[in-house]
């Protein structure tokens, strides 16, 4: 009886935790969907409040929000990236060329995982977070480097970029992405829809490495396996695979101002939360 009891009070300790990550799991699938971001941007913060509430201690906590985030993107980046490009709005010949580049980005965005103090984690957040939301709220139009993409050179440069900064920042890269196609002339639509296949090249190497990371680290969950939280991704990824679809659908119905503006919102939501906790 005793021993029965035990676990409905453990069940009713983690419900409301659970609740939360099923929530959390639809909000990052509809997001992964309408902004082509695989999820990251909603998913991290949410992770690492809920790590918190776990007692798991600050010196890991963000970093593995961070993996857990990375693990979770790779079904909702697979998912979103497929749906848009059924639309035809995803640039195959760009992602073809970022293949290696990427990748080789995410490897070297691992190894500072394993050395960088948490903080870092937040503040390419809140960076690169800030400048795109500027950039979409602040009269985008006038902000561009040039009209049409560089060269190939130059494109490869931006792979490797979006690699290392969507590793660090536990997304699928479609905000750097997007940041990247826009200031060069590309709308919206298709800068959302590459950056959904950009999330395909990296969540799967960035998860390997956070693994790899966090392996050993002292202070992780028992379901961890370095900066990976399974049971984590196992409670919101129903939800997430539910809502996916529905973000893409709405990303083609907006105009292209109320997609910037809704996107340039969210991201200020998120920029501005980590860094009240960096203040």
């Amino acid at each position: 009886m005793q021993a029965s009891q035990t676990l409905v009070d453990l069940f009713l300790d983690v419900l409301p935790l659970l609740l939360t990550l099923l929530v959390a799991g639809s909000a990052i699938g509809f997001l992964a969907g309408l902004f082509g971001i695989g999820g990251g941007a909603i998913s991290v913060p949410i992770f690492f409040q809920a790590f918190g509430v776990l007692g798991i201690g600050d010196d890991v906590r963000m970093p593995l929000a961070v993996g857990t985030s990375l693990a979770l993107i790779i079904p909702t980046s697979f998912l979103s990236a497929r749906a848009h490009l059924k639309r035809g709005t995803v640039d195959m010949d760009l992602l073809r060329l970022w293949a290696v580049p990427v990748i080789l980005g995410v490897l070297l965005g691992s190894l500072i995982a394993r050395v960088a103090e948490p903080w870092i984690f937040q503040v390419v957040f809140v960076a690169v977070a800030g400048v795109n939301a500027a950039k979409l709220l602040l009269g985008g139009e006038g902000w561009r480097v040039r009209e049409g993409l560089p060269g190939r050179a130059a494109l490869r440069v931006y792979g490797a970029i979006t690699g290392l900064l969507s590793s660090l920042m536990g997304i699928g890269g479609g905000a750097i992405t997007n940041l990247i196609l826009t200031l060069h002339g590309v709308s919206i639509h298709r800068a959302v829809s590459t950056g959904a296949g950009a999330g395909v090249l990296i969540a799967l190497p960035a998860t390997l490495g956070y693994i790899y990371a966090g392996w050993g680290k002292p202070g992780l969950p028992l379901d961890a396996t370095g900066y990976v939280s399974w049971l984590t991704v196992a409670a919101t990824m129903p939800t997430t695979l539910l809502t996916t679809r529905l973000g893409v659908t709405l990303a083609h119905r907006l105009s292209r101002r109320a997609l910037s503006t809704s996107f340039g919102l969210f991201l200020l939501f998120v920029s501005a939360r980590f860094l009240w906790d960096l203040l």
